[in-house]
């Protein structure tokens, strides 16, 4: 049975993610995800410098859906839940959500590619995409 407990990831809110109320700008949402995204990456031991030495590819956003429900404000310390929901050939999904502590601010469907240096789609290294598929219910 694969763990589908999400990684966490802790996401100060700065002066800088707010409008002039406080109150995160929108945008900002797709940042934290990002941050989210990067550290799961490093927590399953393929963070992006890694990947793209030993492997020559990257990883590129080819969609991405957005649910605001809640505001975060000045100062709040949110956690960014991250699980991978999906792994094929070259395309991984991941299921995103934004809290502050037990209450959802925010939730990130999110599809990506892999590709090589020239852009072009490439497979996923072997090694990510097992221990990806190990973390999901396996692959689509």
């Amino acid at each position: 049975m694969p763990d589908l407990t999400p990684h966490e990831t802790e996401v100060r809110v700065y002066y800088e993610d707010t409008d002039s109320g406080g109150i995160v700008y929108y945008a900002n949402y797709l940042k934290f995800a990002e941050r989210g995204r990067t550290e799961y990456l490093r927590a399953i031991g393929h963070d992006h410098r890694t990947v793209a030495k030993e492997h020559g590819v990257g990883f590129v956003v080819r969609r991405c859906e957005v649910d605001y429900i809640k505001p975060a404000m000045l100062d709040d310390l949110l956690t960014v839940e991250t699980t991978v929901t999906n792994v094929s050939g070259a395309r991984f999904s991941m299921s995103q959500r934004v809290l502050k502590n037990a209450m959802i601010l925010c939730e990130v469907s999110v599809n990506l590619g892999c590709v090589d240096g020239a852009g072009r789609p490439s497979r996923l290294p072997s090694d990510l995409r097992l221990k990806m598929a190990e973390l999901t219910d396996g692959y689509s």
